[in-house]
């Protein structure tokens, strides 16, 4: 494994001197380029901050206002009968809308559970097998000036759904 740890170690600096060693190579000029990316990247940002702080204040609002709480008890009926906790519902609903969101409750439960429990690991699986659909379409079709949507936000929501149903799976048959 020694010769693992040496790879990973100097993996970064090698990436750091060999891409504008390439580029200089190419003769590209560097420096330039990465700062015209950086100018993009600046006013991309500044693009979706609007959208990005509409997000974080409906998300407050959404917990604060116990509407989560309530969703998750409405929900619980149908939720319960495929097997899910009780506990992992407010991560079922936080996490298309929020990364930052879906980790603080998964950190919670991870405390609350214990990470080796079946409802810290199907929060793990979770986490990693979903993806915050209503910040993606925000932030990046607000950031290329996409007002209509259409059929993204469904897609979106029905592939969190069969992410959400396959750690299930995948949580029970590895750990069931």
């Amino acid at each position: 494994m020694m010769w693992l740890d040496t790879i990973s170690l100097w993996a970064i600096p090698a990436m750091l001197a060999l891409i504008p060693l390439w580029g200089a190579i190419r003769k590209v000029k560097v420096y330039d380029t990465f700062i015209e990316g950086a100018e993009d990247g600046l006013q991309v940002a500044v693009q979706i901050i609007p959208f990005m702080v509409g997000m974080m204040v409906a998300l407050a609002i959404f917990r604060a206002s116990g509407a989560m709480d309530l969703l998750a008890r409405m929900i619980d009926p149908i939720t319960s009968r495929l097997g899910f906790p009780t506990q992992i519902l407010p991560l079922m609903i936080i996490r298309p809308l929020s990364g930052a969101g879906a980790l603080a409750v998964t950190a919670d439960l991870l405390k609350s559970q214990h990470p080796d429990s079946y409802i810290g690991r199907l929060a793990s699986i979770m986490q990693g097998s979903t993806d915050t659909t209503f910040y993606v379409l925000t932030v990046y079709f607000g950031s290329v000036g996409i007002r209509k949507t259409r059929y993204a936000a469904g897609v979106g929501l029905l592939a969190d759904v069969a992410g959400f149903l396959a750690a299930l799976y995948a949580c029970n048959w590895f750990f069931g």
